[in-house]
């Protein structure tokens, strides 16, 4: 796939993404991403599960105001 993330596309990632993907989507360098989730201050709600990050892709599409849509 190329790097262009549209809503459709977003939304063919499932419920949740990681933090890489997240990152990705809303223009962040991985480093960065991951500061930012470890300090709380991700720009979307991340979860810890384990020893991984998950993002809520419902939280990434309110973002990209696409929070009407339904994620299927």
């Amino acid at each position: 796939m190329d790097d262009i993330w549209t809503v459709d596309r977003v939304k063919q990632l499932g419920v949740m993404t990681n933090v890489e993907t997240a990152a990705q989507i809303l223009g962040i360098g991985r480093t960065v991403a991951y500061r930012l989730a470890k300090d709380g201050d991700f720009p979307v709600q991340v979860l810890r599960i384990g020893h991984s990050y998950r993002v809520p892709v419902l939280r990434l599409l309110e973002v990209l105001g696409a929070d009407g849509d339904r994620v299927d």
